[in-house]
C-alpha cells in the first residue's frame, strides 16, 4: 500500500514537471512567434519607409528631369533657328546679284568709247548739217559765211552729240560706283564691275571735256578766211 502511494506521488510529480515543461515550451514558442512578428513588422515598416524614400527621391528628381528636358528642347530650337539662318545665308550667297550693275558698267564704258570715236548718229547729223548749209548758202556769199555754214555748224553738232554720249557715260558710271552705298549692307561689289564702271566714268569725263572744248572753239576752232 505504501509503495503504491509513493508510485502515485512520483507519477503525479512527473506529470506536473512535464506539464510545467510543456507550459514553458509553449511560452517560449509564443515568445518566439511574438519576436518573429515584431521582426516582420519592423521589416515591413522598413520596406514601407524605403518605398516612401524612393518615391520622394523620384518626386525630387522629376523636376530636374523636366528641367533637363526643357533645356534640351531649348537647345534643339536654337540649333534649328541657327540652321535656318545658315540656310538663308547660303541661299542669299548662292542667289546671283550685281547683274544689273555689271550691265550698267559695260554700258557706261561703251558710251565713253563712243563719245571719243564718234557714232553713226553724229555722222548722219553732221552730213545733214553740211547739206543744209549748202542749200541755204548762196554762191555769192563770202568765204567766212560759207565756212561757217558748211563746216562750223557741222563740227559743233558733232561735238554736241559726242558730249551727250560722254555725259551719259559719266552719269551711269557714277551711279554704278555709288550703288553699294545704297544697297544691302555688307554686300561687296564685284571688282570687275567697279573696274569697268571706273573705265566708263573716265572715258566719259575725257569725252565730255573734249566735246565742250570743241563746241566752244577752244580746241580745233574754225579757221578764219584770209
Amino acid at each position: 500500500m505504501t509503495t503504491e502511494t509513493k508510485t502515485d506521488k512520483t507519477a503525479t510529480k512527473d506529470e506536473a514537471e512535464t506539464a510545467a515543461d510543456e507550459t514553458q515550451l509553449s511560452k517560449g514558442a509564443d515568445e518566439n512567434q511574438l519576436s518573429k512578428g515584431a521582426d516582420e513588422n519592423q521589416l515591413s515598416k522598413g520596406t514601407d519607409e524605403n518605398q516612401l524614400s524612393k518615391g520622394e527621391a523620384q518626386d525630387t528628381d522629376t523636376p530636374d528631369t523636366d528641367a533637363q528636358g526643357a533645356d534640351a528642347q531649348d537647345v534643339d530650337a536654337d540649333d534649328e533657328a541657327l540652321d535656318d539662318e545658315n540656310d538663308e545665308a547660303r541661299l542669299g550667297a548662292a542667289k546671283p546679284h550685281g547683274v544689273g550693275q555689271g550691265a550698267a558698267a559695260v554700258v557706261a564704258a561703251g558710251l565713253g568709247v563712243v563719245s571719243l570715236t564718234g557714232s553713226w548718229v553724229g555722222t548722219i547729223a553732221a552730213a545733214r548739217s553740211n547739206l543744209v548749209g549748202q542749200l541755204e548758202t548762196a554762191q555769192t556769199a563770202g568765204v567766212a559765211k560759207q565756212l561757217e555754214a558748211l563746216y562750223g555748224n557741222q563740227w559743233q553738232l558733232t561735238a554736241l552729240i559726242a558730249g551727250a554720249f560722254a555725259l551719259l557715260a559719266v552719269i551711269i558710271g557714277a551711279a554704278v560706283l555709288a550703288r553699294p552705298a545704297f544697297g544691302t549692307p555688307g554686300r561687296v561689289q564685284a571688282p570687275w564691275i567697279k573696274s569697268v564702271a571706273w573705265a566708263g566714268f573716265g572715258l566719259g569725263a575725257i569725252g565730255l571735256v573734249l566735246a565742250v572744248a570743241k563746241y566752244t572753239d577752244v580746241m580745233l576752232a574754225l579757221p578764219s578766211a584770209p
